[in-house]
């Protein structure tokens, strides 16, 4: 069930439903999720669901996955610096460390941060830095970031994170309560441009942190 010929029929599945970018696709291809999620769960890995993680979390969908990084990444492939706000297992983080210079990824609960730590040393993804954080206020010591993607629903879009996007940068985010959408947001010099995308259901973005 982790075969490579298991992991193809994904990556055809995420095509036939509209991901365009053959490089975020062939990354996909390639990364093993099964090694994101608990054993229990392993032949389930390469269907196109969200599975769970523990801590009342998930590890997203693959094709949110792949639109959210495909959303990113338009207009500028291999940005340099990424803010990641909700690490989770680890899975989006190691996506994007495949695809951009250097990664910050910030996640509330202390025991998910540290395993994905782990994980991302044992597979070699090294371009990562990660802390333990209340993502509403993203990393500001590290900001400007030239690409910010949330992974957690905010009521509206968090000031802070807004303010730590460089001039021309993008932010990628679910936004809403019962009914949330995919918003993208661009930096300008005049203020913000917004733009609301797919329907996507994703786990609340909570203030604070907790081990």
């Amino acid at each position: 069930m982790t075969s490579m010929r298991t992991r193809r029929r994904l990556i055809d599945r995420l095509r036939s439903h509209g991901i365009d970018s053959e490089r975020i696709l062939g990354i996909m291809e390639a990364t093993p999720r099964h090694l994101f999620i608990g054993e229990a769960l392993a032949h389930k890995a390469y269907e196109d669901t969200a599975l769970p993680i523990g801590y009342n979390q998930t590890i997203s969908q693959p094709w949110v996955v792949a639109r959210m990084t495909e959303l990113l990444l338009e207009h500028d492939e291999s940005p340099k610096k990424v803010l990641e706000v909700g690490t989770g297992c680890g899975y989006q983080t190691a996506i994007l460390s495949q695809l951009c210079r250097w990664i910050f990824t910030i996640e509330r609960i202390g025991a998910l941060l540290e395993q994905a730590r782990e994980r991302m040393q044992r597979l070699g993804y090294h371009n990562v830095s990660f802390l333990h954080g209340d993502g509403f206020e993203g990393w500001e010591s590290n900001s400007p970031f030239d690409r910010i993607l949330v992974a957690a629903a905010p009521g509206e879009p968090p000031p802070r994170l807004l303010d730590q996007l460089s001039l021309g940068g993008r932010m990628v985010l679910p936004v809403g309560g019962g009914h949330q959408y995919l918003r993208v947001i661009t930096r300008t010099a005049n203020g913000y441009q917004e733009e609301q995308r797919e329907a996507v259901r994703f786990v609340p973005m909570l203030r604070g942190q907790q081990e």
